[in-house]
């Protein structure tokens, strides 16, 4: 039995196909964004605030996806539809330049929100559910609902730019409503910017928002999927046979051009760029 197998190979089959019942996450609805975020305002603990209002420039390194928060509420008077509230918070790296001499690196927050409307069915069962213990009372596990779950999928956005700005001259993100293992990702105690000398940043976003369900689904089954490999490991009496498998580098040596690399966007199933 192949361990991968396309679709035409299932068309084609004439094993006998069994009717399977599972348990599994049904994506109801979902949606794709790309989001262009302006002007965002840029959090920093005291020291490299200090740092901020003496600078003269300031240049986005990168910029990482800290955590995303996502809260489901249904719509009035729309049975079925969803509101997905979703708040990121980013780490922003920053090169900041206060003079004659290196750029000094310093590391802020930034915090964007917004909100999508999906398709997410209707029911409200509770689930319960028992862990089976040999000879002892069975554990009893915490009760579920089958109500809609919200996924974010979300890649570290582009950096964009970058600028300083006298003042804020928007409302500024609260401290105090950070969360606190957010606020752990810094060295210490992130301040307002409200009367200081701020930095905006501008990110390139991808978002996929889904919304889920536990339900039932009866699927056609050919085979339980036994592997056919045998697992490779390295020898110690001659770990030179297993160097011998590894391929060459070619691409260290020579970077691919620029249609390899086009080559392999119009087959995403390839593998990497050859």
């Amino acid at each position: 039995m192949n361990e991968r197998v396309t679709s035409s190979e299932i068309q084609n089959n004439s094993q006998p196909c069994d009717s399977v019942c599972i348990q599994t996450n049904q994506i109801y609805d979902s949606c794709k964004e790309k989001d262009c975020l302006e002007d965002l305002n840029v959090l920093f603990t005291r020291s490299d605030q200090e740092l901020i209002n003496r600078a003269i420039n300031v240049k986005c390194r990168k910029a990482e996806i800290i955590w995303v928060y996502s809260d489901v509420e249904a719509v009035p008077f729309n049975k079925g539809f969803f509101t997905v509230d979703i708040k990121y918070f980013f780490k922003i790296t920053l090169d900041v330049f206060t003079g004659v001499g290196m750029p000094v690196q310093v590391e802020g927050l930034a915090t964007f929100d917004k909100k999508v409307i999906l398709f997410g069915s209707e029911g409200n069962a509770k689930i319960f559910s028992s862990k089976y213990r040999p000879n002892e009372a069975d554990t009893q596990l915490t009760g579920k609902t089958n109500l809609p779950n919200a996924v974010v999928e979300v890649v570290d956005p582009i950096c964009l730019g970058a600028k300083l700005v006298e003042k804020c001259t928007c409302c500024c993100e609260d401290p105090c409503n950070i969360p606190q293992f957010i606020c752990g990702c810094f060295n210490d105690e992130l301040v307002s910017c409200e009367e200081n000398k701020a930095v905006q940043v501008s990110l390139g976003l991808f978002t996929i928002v889904r919304l889920e369900r536990k339900t039932q689904l009866l699927i056609p089954s050919f085979d339980f999927c036994i592997p056919q490999k045998e697992c490779v490991s390295a020898s110690d009496d001659n770990p030179c046979e297993l160097f011998e498998r590894i391929r060459f580098p070619f691409d260290e040596f020579f970077p691919p051009q620029k249609e390899h690399f086009e080559e392999c966007d119009t087959d995403y199933r390839s593998h990497c760029c050859k």
